[in-house]
């Protein structure tokens, strides 16, 4: 039962960063944003990691690679994407976006490891993608042909890509280290690549300035939203398998609209709860189908 509660809990606070977020982002650029709360997010995930596995061990040479790219997919491009996108995307209307992440890397899995796609998937899919495209609209799906697309929806669409590539190469790395070391490693080298863009963008003066409300933020989102989540949700994966604790994931998107309306007085319009809907649905056929077929 505490596994369920901590999985519920962990949802809440991955719904939380965006709000967390979009309050950062006010204060400070994106590059500074992504390195102040993954340098947090690094020297807790290597407390963490020795406090739960003993120890954090060697990768062999041959992941050095590999895992420098999950650094600069999943902790480097994502983080910039996700603050700058924030800075102009309400943070329900960005959470159900990045909702496309398992539709995003079932359509990965399949052009690169040639993973099958059914009907069923392929409907799941299509949901999701049809509902990202009201999302994204506001509810005028043509806007979207007529290439009227505002740049903070692109930046939310490039968490999404970088994110399938994180996925996709952490399965090789997955192989050999345990997911807290893998993400512990992407950690760091993601927090170096990020330390150069956020000097020239002004770190210094953006953490000397910073108000209480932005080093909260970053808080939450290095401590809370990164370490303590990831931590929880690897822990129910390890108890309740994948397919039992990934269902949690479809949760984020709802809490995140659900904390936006009350901290930062954002109200759901009806083309966002419709998109949502959408969005939600097919992830959960996509995943559901993709589940059936490895059994």
């Amino acid at each position: 039962m505490i596994i369920y509660l901590k999985l519920l809990v962990t949802m809440v606070l991955w719904g939380g960063t965006f709000i967390a977020g979009r309050l950062v982002v006010q204060d400070m650029g994106a590059f500074a944003a992504a390195f102040c709360r993954f340098a947090i997010a690094f020297l807790a995930l290597i407390v963490l990691t020795y406090t739960v596995e003993g120890s954090l061990p060697k990768p062999p040479r041959k992941l050095w690679l590999p895992i420098a790219l999950l650094g600069l997919t999943g902790i480097f491009a994502y983080n910039v994407f996700f603050f700058s996108g924030l800075k102009t995307v309400e943070a329900g209307r960005a959470a159900l976006i990045i909702a496309l992440n398992p539709v995003a890397i079932a359509l990965g899995a399949a052009f690169f490891f040639k993973d099958p796609l059914s009907r069923v998937k392929l409907l799941g899919i299509g949901l999701s993608l049809l509902g990202a495209a009201v999302v994204i609209s506001d509810g005028d799906p043509a806007r979207l042909l007529r290439g009227d697309v505002g740049i903070g929806e692109l930046f939310m669409l490039g968490c999404v890509v970088s994110w399938m590539g994180y996925s996709l190469l952490g399965k090789t790395v997955m192989k050999e280290l345990s997911p807290l070391a893998a993400t512990t490693y992407a950690c760091g080298i993601g927090t170096l690549l990020l330390l150069g863009p956020a000097l020239k963008e002004g770190l210094g003066d953006a953490i000397a300035s910073a108000s209480p409300t932005t080093w909260g933020g970053l808080l939450y989102l290095g401590l809370l939203g990164s370490a303590v989540g990831f931590t929880w949700y690897y822990d129910g994966v390890r108890q309740l398998g994948p397919a039992r604790a990934g269902v949690f994931i479809n949760l984020v998107p709802v809490f995140a609209i659900a904390l936006a309306a009350l901290f930062l007085q954002e109200t759901p319009t009806s083309s966002l709860l419709l998109g949502g809907s959408l969005v939600i649905a097919g992830v959960v056929i996509t995943n559901r189908e993709g589940k059936r077929t490895k059994m």
